[in-house]
């Protein structure tokens, strides 16, 4: 169904300036008691413009009002449907997070800001892809539902932070709410999904078993890829003070559980990575873009057909009209 939309209709409020411009206009005049003898200054001859000149300026700018409004023509493309991945990365944001063994641009970061551009990866490099996102720590929480708004998603990640949950690494349960979130966004039985869970620790959290976890995703036909990230061994991190301030940095153990995350990549169809090589990422995006797409109903994309144009020219065009009528008068009274 064809709708009528104004993309700036903030405009529209200058149409009730159109009222009480006709209000002044009708009230004006000049008090013969304030300039003496006003009337005679103005002659017997009329200056004014007539009736409809006047009138035609007002629908000018009627029309340039509502031209300035934007119009638009908003027609939805029908029977459309998409094709691409359901995904839900699930995030670790677990305080080992904090860990500052990774290099960007020659700075050190935590392994939270080296993870960042894989989610930036996945929302911006699958346009036709429907994206949600899971973050845990001793607790899995969906961040994000499955969405193509992309923009919206972008906006959402970025407010990921660690600390957000208590602590721990639930990753059973990480895989255990994925899965809920694609099963409740599914449109046909059956159908599957993709899990790419990004960790730095091994489970020691959550009620779900991380294998138990992975064989349900096998049944629903849901491939979990994980990633392991940062180095095992000692790795350095901030210390922070109770308020929340930096005020140093120590070595602390850091344990990757390979074995657990290599047995659910492999149970489920999906591959286990490592975020420490370069190139595992950008390998991981390949393996992914050749597993089997999935149909579903979106919702149509609106297209927006300017209409701005027709009350602009209309207006100008009027507006033009009531002009040159004016100047042709007064030239005539000049003459007569």
């Amino acid at each position: 169904m064809t709708e009528w939309v104004f993309h700036d209709p903030y405009w529209l409020l200058l149409l009730l300036l159109l009222p009480l411009a006709i209000l002044l206009r009708r009230r004006r005049g000049t008090a013969v008691w304030v300039v003496p003898e006003a009337e005679q200054w103005r002659g017997s001859a009329r200056s004014d413009a007539p009736s409809w000149m006047v009138a035609l300026v007002y629908v000018a700018l009627f029309l340039l009002i509502i031209g300035m409004a934007r119009p638009q023509q908003v027609v939805p493309q029908l029977d459309y449907r998409k094709k691409g991945y359901d995904l839900i990365i699930a995030i670790d944001l677990s305080t080992s997070m904090y860990a500052e063994d990774f290099q960007q641009g020659g700075q050190t970061v935590n392994r939270l800001q080296a993870i960042k551009p894989i989610i930036s990866a996945f929302i911006n490099e699958r346009p036709e892809d429907r994206i949600g996102i899971v973050t845990f720590a001793g607790r899995a929480y969906t961040f994000a539902p499955l969405t193509f708004d992309h923009a919206w998603l972008r906006k959402q990640a970025a407010r990921l932070s660690i600390g957000l949950i208590e602590d721990g690494t639930a990753i059973g349960d990480a895989i255990g709410v994925s899965l809920k979130r694609l099963r409740q966004g599914r449109k046909t039985e059956g159908a599957g999904g993709i899990v790419v869970l990004l960790t730095d620790g091994a489970s020691n959290k959550g009620a779900l078993d991380p294998r138990q976890a992975a064989s349900l995703a096998a049944d629903e036909k849901v491939a979990v890829y994980t990633i392991g990230a940062g180095a095992e061994g000692d790795v350095p991190m901030p210390i922070y003070d109770y308020a929340g301030n930096r005020v140093g940095k120590e070595m602390r153990s850091s344990e990757i559980d390979t074995l657990l995350l290599r047995d659910i990549a492999e149970g489920t169809g999906g591959l286990f990575f490592r975020a420490t090589d370069e190139g595992a990422v950008q390998q991981a995006f390949e393996l992914i873009s050749q597993d089997a797409k999935v149909e579903f109903d979106a919702p149509p994309p609106l297209i927006n057909h300017e209409q701005f144009h027709v009350p602009v020219l209309a207006g100008l065009m009027l507006l033009g009209g009531a002009i040159v009528g004016i100047l042709r008068r007064q030239i005539g009274e000049v003459v007569s």
